[in-house]
Order: C-alpha cells, then sequence, then structure tokens
C-alpha cells in the first residue's frame, strides 16, 4: 500500500541519517585517540620489568624525550631535566629518558645506570631500557623522532612532542633544560 510505502521511505531515511552520525561519531573519536604509529610501542623501563605503551600513557600530554647516558659530561643535565619535571608536570608535560650506549658513555649493566639516574640524580621520571637511539638497529621511538627532526648526534638531545605526538622541536647536547629556548618553546606547548 501506498501508506506502507511512505512510511518504509521515511525508516530508511531515519535509519540512513542514523548511521551517518554513527559513522561521523566513529571517526570524530578515532581523529581525537589517533596517536601516532611512532609513539605505538610498548618498551622496558630502565632496571625494571615493568613496561611503558607510550600512547596509553602519556597520549594527549606534551613530552620532553631525551636520549641519556650516565658517564657523559651532559649527564649533571639530569637535575635541569628533573626540575622541568617538577616545574612543568602538574601543567602536563612528562620528561622520559633513554638510556643509550650508542655514544660508549652509559654503564654496561642497567643497574649501575640505574643508580646514576635514580639514586645519585634522584630523577623521578621514567628512563627506558638501555636502546639504541639511531643507526639500524634504532629503537621505534627514536626512529620518529630522529626521522622528523634528525637523529641524535650525541646524548642528552632533546625532543619536545606536543600533545598530539607532532615533534615540534629538537635540542642539542649544549642546551641546558633552564635555557630559555628551550623553556620558550615547553610553554609554547603546554
Amino acid at each position: 500500500s501506498k501508506q506502507a510505502h511512505i512510511i518504509d521511505k521515511e525508516m530508511r531515511m531515519k535509519f540512513s541519517a542514523s548511521a551517518g552520525l554513527l559513522t561521523t561519531l566513529l571517526l570524530a573519536s578515532t581523529a581525537v585517540s589517533a596517536c601516532h604509529e611512532y609513539l605505538n610501542h610498548s618498551m622496558r623501563k630502565l632496571a625494571s620489568k615493568d613496561v611503558i605503551n607510550f600512547c596509553e600513557a602519556y597520549e594527549g600530554k606534551p613530552m620532553l624525550i631525551v636520549n641519556t647516558a650516565s658517564n657523559c659530561g651532559y649527564t649533571p643535565q639530569f637535575e635541569g631535566l628533573e626540575a622541568l619535571q617538577q616545574a612543568y608536570g602538574d601543567k602536563g608535560l612528562v620528561v622520559i629518558g633513554f638510556s643509550s650506549d650508542d655514544f660508549f658513555q652509559e654503564e654496561n649493566d642497567e643497574n649501575d645506570a640505574a643508580k646514576v639516574c635514580f639514586e645519585k640524580y634522584d630523577v623521578s621520571f621514567p628512563v627506558m631500557a638501555t636502546s639504541a637511539v639511531r643507526g639500524s638497529d634504532v629503537n621505534p621511538v627514536f626512529k620518529g623522532l630522529g626521522d622528523a627532526k634528525g637523529y641524535p648526534s650525541w646524548n642528552f638531545n632533546k625532543y619536545l612532542v606536543d600533545a598530539q605526538g607532532i615533534v615540534v622541536e629538537r635540542f642539542g647536547s649544549k642546551v641546558s633544560p633552564d635555557s630559555d629556548d628551550l623553556l620558550q618553546a615547553i610553554d609554547s606547548v603546554l
């Protein structure tokens, strides 16, 4: 009948509109929760069995990611990095260290490297287990950072990543954690 045809047509239009709205909502939620591929990895913390998935732990937070070593002339920068974590952590910044022996200045034993980080310099931010930050066996996080802004040329390169996971800037070893340029860049992503 004609009336049944009209009701059927109205139901199809409502269903189509609902399906379109649902698709839009799903796409929007996917875009909001999308995590950059280079951060969508889990890595073990230094001298620990604990693992961090960077997307799950830090999605939506700006990060300062630093390649570290225990026996480098820049190792005292751990103090400044911890000061940044203390000063900006409540505002959302996450400092993350990546222990690396790419420049032959990291302890051979992870427990010794952990003592430098967590006992000598008393850092509260996470430091990841020793891994490569350049070369053919580079870890996936530093592959993304390096592809975006260049690979570390020495220990204590600092990569500022905004809350969307975009690598904003790279600072070399000589740029101290309390430098005006780094502090201004951090303020810009908070």
